[in-house]
């Protein structure tokens, strides 16, 4: 479960990582953004604790102690983060939490807007005087002096990402927003997907090429309100090899219109990946939009039609996913999910 965040927008969307490079379109003011090298070595090491301490009760899933090290705000509606904790912590037993990166980001001196709402903060990060950036957009921010922190918990079958932003409360760093996410899928890491969908678009392959780069993002990219150079390029590369029908992209406005071998027209308002069943390869989702769901029987065999369309219609997908996933969907009603292998779409 996700939690709304007045920061980010939801606990559980995971925000930078400096070795992407990221660069935000810069707005005319900015806040003030240190990164741990020209920080004092004393609050370099009081941050770092921090989120070391924080990484650690996330990986033992000691929710009464993450609680304590939270920001008053959530810690009293401490439900939303308390099953992420858990969700995260079950795919991380003996993970070592390693801190990688840690930024103080100050906005103490950020204006409140002029209906009294809080203002929107961005924080410019240049890394060791070079060109490289990572920059920080906050829509809502109040006014605080902030920290973020990235650890990495290693030394498990799948390495994880957890981030956490911090608020300096009465000369402590606590908990403002968690932000975890897988590094790897079907034991990839994303510059390998971004790797092999430029093999793919070589080898005219087109629609597995446009779901591995979007694999890629998913994995390299910590969150959607991040803009960076090198994942702006990984877009306008998939994007210039985006098949025809997808090159202005699907919605339930502007479905893909696929037709079985009976005629019958399945309308796809989004197409994705998912690596839940952690198998040797990621699956392909589809949603796909219905009248009315029906009953179960009705339900699946529609599924199962639809996915056997999408195949047939793409048949590159068959050999570079592990199989296809459906979500029948009807406004206001739960999705119908239906998965099967490739070898059993026939």
């Amino acid at each position: 479960m996700q939690r709304a965040s007045r920061y980010f927008g939801w606990i559980g969307q995971p925000i930078a990582v400096a070795s992407l490079g990221l660069a935000l379109v810069a707005p005319m003011t900015a806040e003030t953004c240190t990164t741990q090298s020209a920080m004092a070595a004393a609050d370099r090491d009081a941050m770092a604790a921090a989120a070391q301490g924080l990484a650690q009760k996330v990986i033992a899933n000691d929710a009464d102690g993450l609680r304590a090290m939270t920001i008053a705000e959530f810690s009293r509606d401490f439900g939303g983060i308390q099953n992420l904790v858990a969700a995260t912590s079950g795919k991380l037993k003996g993970a070592a939490p390693v801190v990688e990166q840690i930024y103080v980001l100050d906005a103490s001196d950020l204006k409140k807007n002029p209906d009294g709402s809080n203002g929107n903060a961005q924080f410019f990060c240049s890394l060791n005087k070079s060109p490289a950036e990572v920059d920080f957009s906050i829509p809502g921010l109040p006014p605080a002096k902030y920290g973020f922190a990235i650890v990495e918990a290693q030394g498990v079958p799948t390495p994880w990402r957890l981030a956490f932003l911090m608020e300096e409360v009465n000369g402590k760093w606590q908990m403002a927003g968690f932000y975890p996410r897988p590094l790897t899928a079907a034991g990839h890491d994303g510059l390998w997907y971004w790797t092999e969908a430029r093999t793919l678009v070589k080898n005219r392959q087109p629609w597995s090429a446009w779901l591995y780069y979007q694999q890629a993002e998913s994995l390299l990219n910590p969150a959607n309100m991040i803009q960076s150079t090198h994942l702006e390029k990984l877009r306008n590369e998939q994007s210039t090899a985006a098949p025809p029908a997808l090159s202005s992209g699907i919605s339930s406005g502007t479905p893909l219109v696929v037709k079985g071998t009976d005629g019958a027209e399945y309308h796809f308002t989004s197409l994705g990946v998912d690596d839940s069943l952690a198998k040797e390869k990621v699956d392909v989702t589809a949603h796909l939009k219905v009248d009315q769901l029906g009953d179960p029987v009705a339900a699946r065999k529609r599924n199962v039609d639809a996915m056997t369309a999408l195949v047939a219609a793409y048949p590159d997908l068959r050999k570079n996913f592990h199989g296809v996933w459906i979500f029948s969907e009807v406004p206001g009603q739960s999705p119908y999910a239906t998965e099967l292998a490739m070898s059993e779409i026939r």
